[in-house]
């Protein structure tokens, strides 16, 4: 498949009781919809993740496999996917099974009645199925970042979004990135819509993150995001 419409980009870390699965719900939830693409990111995984999706390729036409020769984080391995994708638009979900590959034509519908200016469809979690501690520190994350970069996003950290690849591309490239698309996407002067997803238990694997290590790192990524705002400059520009 050389031209796909749609490009499904997973990264993944030691999750090789959640690849098969999650790939046997994409396909189901697009197959006969339009033409499209799987590309798994394996971020050096230390489990058997990469040999579970280098076995699936063969039942699975649509599915690239990508392998990062040593662990660089969700960001890069989103990156990294992106650029190797064939498709002019691209949908993400965490290879974690919590997001619901059923959403996808939520989204694509959303884009469809949209205007060409959103070039970012942000999966929105209404009912978390996470820890109390992690929905806590979710609602306080959100709206710190909110006060501070007022990119009117209520689920900023949901992996399941819809972009143009070219859009993203063109943002300034960062680890934790991810977490601030809709934000990048405001900045660079494209609008993006919420869009209300399911979310799911884990019911597989553990998480990489905590709660503190999230936050720690999440202080430093908004002061660079904010200041990344406030030196933003745009114009018009015409061929003469």
């Amino acid at each position: 498949m050389s031209h796909p419409q749609l490009s499904v980009v997973v990264p993944v870390f030691n999750e090789r009781d959640n690849v098969t699965p999650l790939i046997g719900e994409i396909t189901a939830a697009l197959r006969g919809q339009l033409d499209f693409e799987i590309v798994y990111i394996d971020d050096h995984s230390r489990d058997d993740t990469l040999a579970v999706l280098q076995a699936l390729k063969a039942g699975t036409p649509e599915l690239r496999v990508l392998h990062h020769a040593s662990q660089s984080g969700q960001s890069t391995a989103v990156r990294n996917g992106v650029k190797q994708a064939r498709a002019p638009w691209i949908a993400t979900l965490d290879g974690d099974g919590q997001n619901d590959p059923a959403d996808i034509p939520r989204l694509l519908a959303a884009r469809a009645a949209a205007p060409p200016q959103v070039k970012l469809f942000a999966g929105w979690r209404v009912n978390r199925q996470d820890s109390g501690s992690k929905r806590w520190a979710s609602k306080w994350a959100n709206a710190i970042r909110a006060r501070m970069l007022r990119d009117d996003t209520p689920d900023t950290g949901c992996g399941i979004k819809l972009f143009e690849r070219a859009a993203f591309l063109d943002l300034p490239y960062f680890d934790h990135m991810h977490r601030y698309l809709p934000a990048l996407m405001q900045r660079a002067g494209w609008s993006t819509l919420s869009v209300p997803v399911n979310h799911r238990h884990r019911t597989a694997g553990v998480s990489k993150y905590n709660n503190l290590g999230r936050a720690l790192v999440g202080i430093r990524d908004l002061r660079g995001v904010a200041w990344l705002i406030a030196r933003s400059r745009r114009t018009a520009v015409e061929e003469c």
